[in-house]
């Protein structure tokens, strides 16, 4: 039995005709050749697996072949080509400079520019992995890079580009190899497995090219893997068993469900993938994708942006049709945003089933529920009496500057909410109680329909917070406010869009109301804010005593808010990150505070000993 050698040696390029996915540089290479303008120095960058070592080699070749070929190709019969090709050839040195980076291995490499090439022209010297090498090996390696002996020339290659010194730059030509196409790779591999008579499914080639990411060595390998999984027969399901992927019906399928407002197929997908060993994080990652190419679909002009086969770009074509714009974007946007905001969410999973809800409600938003309205005072009807008290006569509508009908206090709801018990009188009650008139200066009785709260305990128009009184009614200020809303027509609820550089202005406007509160002025000062969902604030504060100092004060902060950005859905929740916040300096209070935190004994008996104090 014959050795085993894997693919991406045993079909290797060996002239610049079977090099995949680089024509125009490999016809630039060809060009120079055939007219003999040669660079001293080449530098080869790129991905790896792209073929930047092998062109390197094949270029080597075939500058000292003795017989080209009319289309500017190696012969591989004459001894210079025969030489290299059994791997004996005196006019190539190759240097990893991975292992080999230090002076002393350049200046060997220098003496060996020295000595002229015994067959051919041109002594080549290719180094590989060039980026490795330390600034004094570079500094050692100009001289000779810029004025090298005639028969000299450097090919470098390197992946990581940007780590190059830039005088080595500037002294090389400089070709930038790019990422093979997904249908290059399908085509060369469609090529070997004709070679070694392996049956494959186009559908699972495809799969292969995708997961290569644009380097041939890597499909090479993930071949070779799934041909020994198979024993020869390449499948589809074959090669998303052995490669744990999610396959694209997985997507197709869920966006289908997404479209139709089917929430629960959707969850249930998610969960499914989750249990055959998927990430959450995978599983939206994949889904943003489809819905990326589902999106390039849509326009007959952009479909080639989808690297898939005939068959599967017919697929998204049809999907695509079925899905609007609107949709498309907005989920698109739901999806990138989860998969962004991951890593920081600490339960992932029901982030990922949020996104999945807010995707699939797009098209079929659920029915929010009424709105209580508020009635005016005049249509309120008053509890029924007790029987053992005096009927109470129909409320009559204020007129001005004329007496209104004597009135009854209204009688307050008893506890256990059977009926409503009479209130409390005076011994001498006085028959010429009226009807108060809906003024800001008189409390609407307490009979009056409850006024609707905003989000955070805000009243609408409010910049401060309502605080409940011990009976359970609100404060007198508040009842005045009530009485003054209740006087007019209701006010629309504001809805104004919020942009982000608008709130970061308004958050740090709010400390001009506080002018004594220096402490509740250091926290928002020393906040980060993030606008998120159009309408919810994200605050990140450095401590707990800064969250703690803000979330009592919520009210009258978000009240400024709603009133200043004219959106009175805001709403805003806070986590304590340190490493994220700016420091800002602290104030004399809190830098006794903190450090009474880490000395408590010294500090204490410091206060003890002198008399000062903690303020």
């Amino acid at each position: 039995m014959a050795d085993y050698i894997v693919s991406a040696r045993k079909y290797r390029p060996s002239t610049f005709k079977t090099v995949v996915g680089q024509k125009a540089l490999v016809q630039t290479l060809k060009n120079a050749i055939a007219s003999g303008k040669l660079a001293h120095a080449y530098l080869f960058c790129g991905p790896r697996g792209v073929g930047k070592t092998t062109c390197a080699r094949i270029f080597a070749k075939t500058i000292n072949c003795e017989h080209r070929t009319e289309d500017g190709e190696a012969c591989n019969e004459c001894e210079s080509c025969q030489s290299f090709q059994e791997q004996r050839s005196y006019n190539v040195y190759e240097l990893d400079a991975a292992s080999n980076n230090s002076v002393d291995n350049i200046r060997e490499l220098i003496d060996q520019v020295q000595i002229p090439p015994q067959i051919g022209k041109y002594k080549v010297f290719i180094i590989d992995e060039v980026h490795m090498l330390s600034t004094a090996a570079f500094n050692a390696f100009l001289k000779t890079l810029e004025e090298p002996p005639k028969h000299a020339i450097f090919v470098m290659c390197t992946t990581e580009k940007q780590k190059i010194l830039p005088t080595i730059l500037s002294r090389c030509q400089t070709y930038d190899f790019q990422r093979i196409s997904t249908q290059d790779i399908v085509e060369q591999l469609t090529y070997i497995a004709g070679q070694e008579s392996i049956r494959v499914e186009p559908r699972a080639l495809q799969v292969i090219a995708r997961k290569a990411d644009g380097g041939m060595r890597d499909a090479l390998s993930v071949f070779d893997q799934i041909t020994s999984f198979t024993s020869g027969n390449v499948t589809y399901e074959a090669t998303i068993n052995n490669l744990n992927l999610l396959d694209s019906d997985t997507f197709f399928r869920i966006t289908d469900d997404a479209l139709q407002g089917n929430l629960p197929a959707a969850l249930m997908m998610l969960d499914d993938s989750i249990r055959r060993g998927f990430d959450p994080q995978y599983f939206i990652g994949g889904w943003a994708g489809h819905l990326r190419d589902l999106m390039v679909a849509q326009d007959p002009s952009t479909l080639k942006l989808i690297e898939a086969g005939p068959e599967e770009a017919r697929r998204y074509e049809t999907q695509a049709s079925r899905c609007q714009p609107y949709f498309l974007f907005n989920a698109v946007m739901i999806a990138n945003e989860c998969d962004f905001n991951y890593r920081n969410s600490r339960n992932k999973r029901l982030s990922v089933e949020l996104a999945i809800v807010r995707i699939c409600q797009l098209l079929h938003p659920v029915p929010q529920p009424p709105q209580p309205q508020r009635a005016p005072i005049q249509n309120v009807q008053a509890a029924p009496q007790p029987a053992s008290s005096t009927p109470r006569p129909a409320p009559v509508a204020p007129r001005p500057q004329a007496p209104v009908v004597p009135q009854a206090p209204a009688p307050a709801p008893s506890p256990n909410g059977r009926g409503v018990a009479p209130q409390p009188t005076t011994q001498n009650p006085r028959p010429t109680t009226q009807y108060p008139q809906p003024t800001p200066q008189n409390p609407q009785p307490a009979t009056r329909a409850p006024q609707p709260m905003m989000r955070g305990g805000a009243m609408p128009g409010r910049t401060s917070g309502m605080m409940p009184s011990l009976r359970g009614g609100v404060s007198q200020s508040a009842n005045n406010e009530q009485a003054a809303a209740s006087s007019g027509p209701q006010q629309p609820e504001m809805n104004e869009p919020v942009d982000e550089p608008a709130l970061r202005r308004t958050w740090k406007q709010f400390i001009q109301t506080i002018p004594e509160e220096k402490l509740l002025q250091t926290a928002i000062l020393n906040s980060r804010v993030k606008l998120s969902e159009g309408t919810h604030i994200n605050v990140t504060v450095g401590s707990d005593e800064q969250m703690q100092r803000i979330n009592e004060n919520k009210a009258p902060l978000l009240g400024f808010l709603r009133q200043q950005l004219r959106n009175s859905r805001l709403d805003f929740s806070i986590v304590v990150n340190a490493a994220a916040v700016p420091k800002v300096p602290l104030t004399p209070r809190e830098r006794m505070a903190e450090m009474r935190k880490e000395n408590p004994e010294m500090i204490d008996a410091l206060v003890n000993t002198f008399g000062l104090e903690l303020s």
